[in-house]
């Protein structure tokens, strides 16, 4: 995941945009962990984990983000998709070896509280984010950022967040929808976008597969 956007109150609302080489094999939105009875989100192949995971029963939703900073040895490293399945069912970011993971942001939200997890590779930040609506990219909460910049304000006003995410897929670094060709013939893009509406009363989910209509 490289964006994710949350406004807070009642409903809560989350929009992840996920970038990534167009060549991880993934599936989308489901039930595919038997040790996490009842959590939905997309499964990442590579590595068995996700990078966005509802519990509907609990309105709760946890949605991670690479981060910067120090990376863990090579030899002990744990892939972070298991992070948002940890977090989702128990609530918390539990306690963990967190020298085993590369750095990352991840944030947890139900009806009553949003949180942000912020690991650097040695240090693990907490922040309660505020009333209203906040963006989460790569670097954090970074209002200097160039996505964060252009589409902030966007997010915070009366924008139907779906319209947000229509239009050509671009190589811009402050593109929302992106999709960059590389020397070596790889392909990073959008691959999909999940928006979710908390209420007390349920969840609504909507995927979004970004690679429906392009090539590559």
């Amino acid at each position: 995941m490289c964006t994710v956007i949350v406004r807070t109150g009642h409903p809560l609302t989350l929009m992840g945009v996920r970038d990534e080489f167009a060549d991880r094999p993934w599936e989308g939105p489901g039930e595919h962990w038997p040790d996490h009875p009842g959590v939905v989100g997309g499964l990442d192949l590579k590595a068995g984990g996700t990078w966005l995971a509802v519990d509907p029963t609990a309105r709760r939703v946890a949605a991670l983000l690479n981060g910067r900073g120090r990376e863990a040895p090579e030899t002990t490293k744990i892939s972070r998709g298991g992070l948002p399945l940890l977090a989702v069912t128990t609530g918390d970011l539990p306690e963990l070896d967190l020298t085993r993971y590369d750095p990352f942001h991840l944030v947890l939200a139900d009806l009553t509280r949003t949180r942000l997890f912020s690991w650097d590779g040695e240090r693990l930040g907490t922040t309660e984010l505020p009333e209203g609506t906040s963006m989460i990219v790569n670097t954090g909460l970074d209002p200097a950022n160039e996505r964060t910049a252009a589409f902030q304000p966007r997010f915070a006003g009366d924008t139907d967040w779906r319209e947000l995410i229509t239009g050509t897929p671009s190589a811009d670094p402050g593109a929302l929808i992106i999709r960059h060709e590389l020397p070596d013939g790889r392909v990073f893009a959008t691959l999909s976008v999940t928006l979710l509406t908390l209420t007390p009363e349920g969840v609504t989910y909507e995927f979004t597969d970004m690679t429906a209509d392009q090539d590559g």
